[in-house]
């Protein structure tokens, strides 16, 4: 069994769920041998690198995959998928985000993950919060990934199951270590978890297909 790990603080709660399950040693450590951004999680994961993965959003459509119902969403504003207004500027780690910019009619770079909240708290006003303006646009929350499996259906069905049935403590020793990499304090990274949320039920559907609905709409060559 090979997880791919996307080593974002979204995922911070996921990942210490993970250590402290009965899992094999050998799988633990595949998720530390399979760490990335997402948009290479996502093309490992096509290639059948890796058995399961939060896969972004735009990607997670594909006939070929099968997702779960948990994944990273925020309810309304995230502070870690932004938009800085002038030139048009995509980040490839992302490509749901760069879309969601698209879709809202939005142009500026885009910024995603632990750089982006870093910037976000350091100067919140000079950048946009594409969940934010999503919500208001259609008060609904908005997925970024969905945790996709291409084997073992079962076994991962059980241990998100498992995940989302109560809340996940983050150690202080883990937030220090992260505050540490990050260059973001403990206490910012314990307030920003508090904004993502991982199971997706009618409300998450419902924006999920709206979303993608849309970017299919914006794919489409022009007649």
């Amino acid at each position: 069994m090979v997880f791919g790990k996307i080593d974002y603080i979204n995922l911070l709660p996921f990942h210490v769920f993970l250590k402290r399950a009965s899992l094999p040693n050998a799988f633990k450590r595949s998720c530390e041998h399979q760490k990335s951004v997402p948009s290479s999680i996502n093309r490992k994961f096509r290639k059948r690198v890796v058995d399961a993965a939060f896969i972004s959003s735009i990607e997670s459509k594909r006939k070929s995959i099968t997702p779960l119902p948990i994944g990273i969403v925020a309810q309304k504003n995230v502070k870690s998928v932004i938009l800085k207004k002038g030139v048009a500027k995509r980040d490839p780690a992302s490509a749901t985000s760069n879309m969601l910019a698209r879709v809202l009619g939005l142009e500026g770079e885009v910024f995603i993950g632990d750089r982006a909240l870093k910037l976000y708290l350091q100067e919140p006003d000079a950048y946009i919060d594409l969940a934010q303006i999503w919500h208001d646009k259609y008060h609904l929350p908005f997925v970024f990934a969905r945790l996709c499996v291409n084997v073992r259906q079962s076994f991962y069905k059980k241990l998100s199951a498992k995940f989302v049935q109560r809340p996940i403590k983050i150690p202080n020793y883990i937030l220090h270590t992260y505050a540490k990499e990050r260059g973001i304090a403990a206490h910012d990274i314990k307030e920003y978890l508090k904004l993502i949320s991982y199971s997706i039920q009618k409300k998450e559907q419902k924006a999920l297909f709206i979303f993608l609905k849309k970017a299919k709409r914006l794919k489409k060559p022009s007649s």
